[in-house]
């Protein structure tokens, strides 16, 4: 009985000498996602200055 329990033991923790996890490596952006990002960063910043104007009225 005691031997089933230790094949028990070691079948369920198997997954435990798994191989770890090896982290990608990231890629660089491209010059087209660059661009959209400005636009993005650049339409949110004019948003927050029309919202500013807008409070600033009331």
């Amino acid at each position: 009985m005691r031997s089933l329990t230790v094949l028990i033991a070691t079948l369920i923790a198997a997954p435990a000498f798994a191989k770890g996890f090896d982290r990608p490596i990231p890629q660089a952006q491209s010059a087209t996602a660059e661009l959209w990002y400005a636009l993005a960063c650049l339409a949110l910043i004019a948003s927050m200055i029309a919202v500013q104007r807008l409070v600033s009225r009331r």
